[in-house]
């Protein structure tokens, strides 16, 4: 079908597309995008900020403590501060990956099919479904680490480990078969200090499956851009990140700005406009989280592109 055609059938539904296309690259199409009149809710316990400086002060003096930072129907996050020596059990998801981003400490992972590791301060960390793992804090000092998992869900449990009992469930002895795998992108972990910073690189996807989306995202400061530069906005899912390093800018529809940094959770909810830039003087890394890649990005028309 040529292109006038296209364009007329699609005005018809009330659709505007430009549809030029290069080999290199096709031009931006437009859309009658649904908003709510009302912007989506922050529910709890969501807010817009967690500041890390605020999450340990309420833990101080323990050092076995978890707090729910992000609930979506898609993820939980939590940091988790785990003492020196006590380990997990061992333990999988059904039919979704589980991913970390250390904060501070060491913890020695216990992959099923690879050589056990230690992860530092700025180790990212994923184990595909259905896959056995474990984890034990090794050192003096309370492990630290920010917890990605699919919500709602219970872990299962290898027949020689012993479940932690759930109120309203049982554990059932049951057969299973297959499990995830790791490949080129979705590797057993990425340091951070060494694999990017010293490296000088500038991020790139750590998760890509078909539901999650875990996305390095690094950069030189600049200058704050102006408020009608609203960023862009996802249909029917949240978007948030992980401060990994500097300082970050963020835009959220309806919030003030707000500067974000190491260990920072921020939060947008479906269908709010959002802006993450890089701010101060410095390099500045976020871990952008989002199901479904590659997710649908809606940008103002006269701001495509653009963050």
């Amino acid at each position: 079908m040529k292109s006038g055609k296209i364009l007329t059938a699609l005005s018809a539904i009330g659709l505007c597309l430009m549809c030029t296309q290069s080999d290199a690259q096709q031009t931006p199409l437009l859309a009658w995008a649904p908003q709510p009149v009302k912007p989506a809710p922050f529910t709890a316990p969501n807010k817009p900020i967690k500041r890390l400086t605020d999450i340990l002060a309420r833990h101080a003096g323990k050092s076995d403590w978890a707090e729910t930072e992000v609930l979506t129907r898609d993820y939980i996050g939590q940091y988790i501060s785990m003492g020196p020596g006590k380990k997990t059990p061992t333990l999988f998801y059904a039919d979704d990956r589980v991913f970390w981003w250390v904060a501070s400490g060491q913890i020695r992972f216990h992959i099923q099919g690879q050589e056990p590791f230690i992860a530092s301060r700025g180790f990212l960390v994923q184990v595909p479904y259905r896959v056995p793992y474990s984890m034990e804090t090794v050192g003096e000092v309370a492990s630290l680490r920010f917890e990605v998992r699919p919500s709602y869900q219970h872990p299962s449990y290898p027949v020689d480990e012993t479940p932690v009992p759930v109120p309203g469930f049982a554990y059932n002895k049951a057969s299973y078969s297959g499990g995830g795998k790791y490949d080129e992108i979705n590797k057993p972990y990425l340091d951070f200090e060494k694999d990017i910073v010293a490296g000088g690189r500038k991020g790139g996807g750590f998760v890509k499956d078909d539901h999650t989306w875990a996305n390095v995202i690094r950069g030189p400061g600049i200058a704050t851009p102006p408020d009608n530069n609203f960023g862009h906005f996802h249909e029917n899912f949240a978007e948030f990140w992980i401060v990994l390093e500097g300082q970050l800018d963020f835009l959220i529809q309806g919030v003030p700005l707000i500067k974000a940094g190491f260990g920072d959770i921020v939060f947008a909810p479906e269908e709010r406009w959002h802006r993450a830039t890089s701010g101060g003087t410095g390099m500045a890394t976020r871990l952008a989280i989002t199901p479904r890649p590659p997710s649908l990005h809606y940008y103002q028309p006269d701001h495509a592109g653009g963050e």
